[in-house]
């Protein structure tokens, strides 16, 4: 199992093709936006027509509100840094939807949605920022991208084993390590990665935006008070513990209130 994860690794490394501006670190990605955005923004027209949106309300212009500053924060950051123009194909979009989810998500280009279960937890402006910063900077980092890119190669890995491996035997042997192997070894530690490469993007540009990045990790002491402890072991997650999270957001909170002052915010609102 250990050699399927290092060879499944190397072609991840191998097949990195983009740069992350916020990481200036290769990333796996051979999927144009021009090729995964339109297909993103029907699926999500599609979503919100079977869906109840809020609209005109107090909270639905708050998300509103809040997505506008921390996107436009993020265009911001990206043409001071010299990636003007990066956002040139981004659609943004976000919507309220009547769910009792504790949850948000964004697709590629930009359409994020909130479900009303997540509110109460956010507790106000500063904690919707949190989260929208969150979801803004999965679609800045071309996460989806990314993981439509990781599961390709996963296929083709399991394509190719199956393919050399002429005994059936062995070859069921391989289909089960393979399947649990790049699982557990290579696909959740590759999504892990990726939220908390959110989590530390979303806690900057929200820094920008104006908001303070100290309340990322009270959101999250909220959402692990509201999980009653339930989750499963990080290791068999595609996300971090909530503690990893509390933890990481508590240590990167000065930096990104030294990166906004480079912008001349230096007051926050909580």
């Amino acid at each position: 199992m250990r050699k399927i994860i290092l060879v499944f690794a190397l072609f991840l490394g191998v097949a990195a093709c983009k740069t992350n501006p916020f990481t200036g670190k290769k990333v796996l990605n051979f999927y144009p936006n021009s090729q995964i955005f339109p297909t993103a923004f029907a699926q999500y027209d599609q979503f919100l027509t079977e869906n109840k949106v809020v609209e005109n309300t107090a909270d639905a212009k708050m998300i509103t509100k809040v997505g506008q500053r921390i996107s436009s924060a993020a265009e911001r950051w990206l043409t001071a840094n010299g990636y003007s123009g990066y956002l040139k194909d981004y659609k943004w979009e976000y919507n309220l939807v009547n769910d009792e989810t504790v949850n948000a998500w964004c697709m590629p280009g930009g359409k994020i949605v909130f479900y009303t279960g997540i509110l109460p937890i956010c507790k106000g402006e500063a904690g919707i920022a949190v989260v929208m910063g969150h979801e803004v900077a999965h679609a800045l980092a071309d996460h989806g991208a990314q993981r439509m890119s990781a599961g390709t190669l996963q296929q083709l890995g399991a394509v190719a084993g199956n393919v050399a491996i002429q005994d059936p035997e062995k070859r069921n042997i391989f289909n089960q390590a393979y399947g649990v192997g790049s699982q557990v070894g290579v696909m959740l530690p590759f999504s892990r990665s990726h939220e908390t490469e959110a989590d530390r993007i979303g806690l900057q540009i929200m820094a920008i935006a104006g908001y303070d990045p100290g309340e990322a990790a009270e959101l999250w002491k909220r959402m692990k008070a509201n999980s009653g402890g339930e989750a499963p072991p990080e290791f068999m997650s595609t996300h971090p513990s909530n503690d990893t999270r509390i933890k990481n957001l508590t240590e990167w909170a000065p930096a990104a209130r030294a990166e906004a002052k480079k912008f001349g915010v230096t007051s926050f609102q909580k």
